[in-house]
């Protein structure tokens, strides 16, 4: 759990850099460089610092990476995670030694907010085939994380300012997304979404859940999981007196929420929530981590190899996601989130 900021400073965040042969390093810079001095400062960076100088200098900016910052004025904070073997990586190329870098990179910042040295995370991308290559087997940075919480149930949020959506299951098949859909889990996705839209500012979020089967099963006519397994979660969340409505069907609860009759969208899974927040924000879109003691928000794209230390990555969404985190940081952690 992180301690709160001194009094009249910023909370601090620690930013990951991500796979060291994407464009990780570049948006970080780039979003570095168009900050104002006071929030730099309460920035650190965990990653390699002969990876964000050479960054720096693609992008062309006037950026220092000091360990101590304190030591060196105007310089960004950097906790050091080495990339080994660094001179043999390849730029935009999968490889074991990024994969492994921005695993570790990851594990650093998750130390940092337990040491209360940051109170949020900013996570840059990384590629699941080269964190397999290193022998780190997981599917991405919610699953990374909840296994260095000990393995405690985490939910996939992503948000934007036009649409936020939770969802129940996501990297899992259709068919296992079905049967992960239980009432508790149902439950504990709208408990979890409400916590987390009033720890940042809302005071009574209005919910909407979204129906698994084509028009909510129209009365069991195309399937029993609204009747079996939601509207029960849906009940017992309205008695512990949070604002829900459902089940809403898949194809008008995003038009809703679009707009402004709810806040938060739950969905079912992966693609129901991710189509539409892509499809209405694409580019400001971010991926929050919620459920777990360490608070994280993430861009929601990829390394993008092919672009990778060109000069042409587009930081538009590092931005947004260094401003959720802000916003997370700047606020009590809610129970919900492991305080």
């Amino acid at each position: 759990m992180s301690r709160p900021p001194a009094a009249g400073r910023p909370a601090r965040i620690a930013i990951t850099m991500g796979d060291p042969a994407g464009v990780g390093p570049e948006i970080i810079c780039r979003a570095l460089a168009e900050m104002p001095p006071g929030e730099r400062a309460a920035v650190i960076v965990a990653g390699d610092p002969r990876v964000m100088a050479r960054a720096a200098a693609l992008v062309g900016a006037d950026l220092r990476f000091a360990e101590e910052s304190g030591g060196e004025p105007g310089a960004v904070a950097i906790a050091p995670v080495p990339v080994d073997g660094l001179e043999e990586l390849r730029d935009g190329a999968v490889s074991a030694a990024g994969g492994d870098a921005a695993y570790r990179c990851v594990v650093r910042a998750a130390e940092l907010q337990r040491e209360g040295a940051s109170a949020a995370m900013v996570t840059a991308p990384l590629n699941k085939s080269a964190m397999h290559a290193a022998g780190h087997r997981f599917e991405g940075h919610t699953e990374l994380l909840a296994h260095l919480c000990g393995g405690l149930p985490s939910f996939m949020l992503l948000a934007s300012e036009r649409l936020s959506v939770i969802h129940v299951s996501t990297h899992v098949s259709l068919r296992g997304a079905t049967e992960r859909g239980t009432t508790e889990r149902v439950l504990a996705t709208i408990r979890t979404g409400h916590a987390h839209m009033r720890e940042i500012g809302l005071e009574r979020p209005r919910i909407a859940v979204a129906g698994l089967n084509p028009h909510s099963g129209e009365g069991g006519l195309f399937g029993t999981e609204e009747i079996e397994r939601i509207t029960p979660a849906i009940e017992a969340a309205r008695s512990e007196g949070i604002a829900v409505t459902g089940p809403v069907p898949g194809d008008t609860v995003f038009y809703r929420a679009v707009r402004g009759e709810f806040d938060l969208v739950v969905a079912q899974y992966h693609d129901q929530g991710h189509i539409p927040a892509k499809l209405i924000a694409f580019d400001t879109t971010v991926n929050v981590t919620l459920g777990l003691p360490i608070r994280r928000v993430s861009v929601d794209h990829g390394t993008a190899f092919d672009i990778a230390w060109k000069g042409r990555a587009d930081h538009t969404n590092m931005k947004a996601a260094i401003a959720y985190g802000r916003r997370m940081a700047a606020r009590p952690a809610s129970p919900a989130a492991g305080s």
